[in-house]
């Protein structure tokens, strides 16, 4: 079993950064292709970012390549997003996930094959 918790969300402006942390507990010990997930009202949650807890290549949607940093602190057990540029259609709800998915990366919304551990989310708000 893996506990994963979010925490970071809340309200900014176009252009705005902000930075969500998923504390990660329980099996944190094997292999993880670690992600991060977004759900807006009414659409299909999607994968954004992803990062083996092994290390190596990380993933990016489109929608965020360039803007969006994934990265993990193993010592501390945590997850990051940096999120940079944002854009009011980066409003959602925030998740990370924990599954063994390889390669660790995703193919667009309602695409979730592999993830066995979600977190409860945090919202994200971006105002033009």
């Amino acid at each position: 079993q893996v506990q994963l918790m979010e925490s970071g969300g809340g309200s900014v402006q176009a252009g705005g950064s902000l930075r969500l942390s998923c504390a990660g507990s329980g099996n944190t010990g094997r292999s993880w292709c670690l992600a991060w997930f977004r759900q807006a009202p009414g659409q299909e949650r999607e994968g954004i970012a992803a990062i083996p807890t092994t290390g190596g290549s990380t993933w990016y949607s489109d929608s965020v390549k360039g803007r969006f940093t994934i990265s993990q602190d193993n010592a501390k057990n945590t997850l990051y997003l940096q999120m940079n540029s944002l854009k009011p259609e980066d409003t959602a709800k925030y998740y990370c996930a924990a599954g063994v998915r390889w390669p660790c990366s995703f193919n667009g919304p309602a695409d979730y094959s592999g993830v066995d551990y979600w977190g409860v989310g945090t919202s994200v708000t971006v105002s033009s």
